[in-house]
């Protein structure tokens, strides 16, 4: 298996270049302008010391604060120390260390997803941002059954899906589930296993499940891709699910796993079927959920 840097952005804040000479994050506002990737630039690890939290160890951005002897932190751990340096213990006040704001201004850095394959060189104040949409970032795992931290790239989250939550895999672009439970009506939020089909050389997941829309019990299935928003939009699927002479039938486009499966789920974006009909289409007396769900997936042209 191939290994992964774990990434963890819960923390990050986007922030745009300065505009102004006092540099405030609150008048940063606008899209960076592109930067064409540059050959390797490096900038010595005393200059990013110099510019890392003694308190969370991340790059600080403007404001940078100082005590009255120059120690610095960044602005969001400043209230946590209760105005107190965190190296000297003197009090803070409100002084801003406008020198160093300026030589992060001066920096251009590579992007932290180098490793994943990006060559961009940024200016220190564009790199955040860059890196919130950056096309080499990891994806999260896609799995729905339960809240898994796990991020990389796609060849590695399959072999992820595979090892460590035993998905089913398959190869086409046509599929025929059938999705069983003995009583539904004690079901109110019920994941079924996820699903990875593989064709066109990519690989979608197939999502079933119950959950509360308002009031009313309903199912849902949807297709996520694995990859980002604009590649899946080459694709489009379909989903239908029919018993006693009826059938439904949903026709979209595959969401990227880039939208996690709750986003999807609660947008409605994918076929919708009351808890009634779907036990109208399983047939007997209503007290089995026996629903065959087939589609297939095709590229546009």
């Amino acid at each position: 298996m191939a290994s992964v840097t774990y990434i963890d952005d819960s923390g990050s804040e986007v922030i745009d270049p300065p505009k102004t000479e006092v540099l405030d994050v609150t008048e940063l506002a606008g899209d960076p302008v592109p930067y064409s990737p540059k050959p390797n630039v490096v900038v010595s690890s005393s200059v990013r010391e110099l510019l890392e939290c003694p308190v969370c160890l991340s790059a600080m951005y403007p404001p940078i604060h100082q005590c009255s002897n120059g120690h610095t932190l960044c602005s969001g751990c400043k209230p946590r120390v209760h105005n107190r340096c965190p190296t000297c213990r003197h009090e803070l006040g409100n002084i801003r260390c406008l020198a160093l704001e300026k030589v992060a201004a001066s920096l251009e850095l590579p992007c932290k997803y180098q490793n994943f394959g990006c060559v961009g060189i940024y200016p220190y104040y564009c790199k955040l941002k860059h890196e919130s949409q950056c096309q080499y970032r990891p994806y999260s795992c896609p799995y729905a059954g339960s809240e898994c931290t796990v991020a990389g790239d796609i060849p590695y989250l399959v072999n992820h899906l595979k090892d460590d939550h035993k998905v089913d895999m398959h190869n086409g672009c046509t599929f025929n589930h059938r999705y069983v439970k003995s009583n539904p009506h004690e079901v109110e939020n019920a994941t079924w296993m996820l699903t990875v089909f593989s064709c066109f050389g990519q690989y979608f997941c197939l999502h079933f499940e119950a959950f509360q829309l308002g009031m009313a019990p309903v199912y849902i299935a949807f297709l996520r891709f694995m990859g980002d928003d604009l590649e899946a939009k080459n694709y489009s699927y379909s989903l239908e699910v029919g018993g006693t002479g009826r059938k439904m039938i949903w026709q979209g486009v595959p969401r990227s796993i880039r939208d996690s499966h709750r986003k999807v789920r609660d947008s409605y974006d994918g076929l919708i079927i009351q808890r009634n009909m779907a036990l109208f289409f399983s047939g007997g007396e209503r007290k089995e959920l026996k629903l065959r769900v087939t589609g297939r997936i095709w590229k546009e042209q």
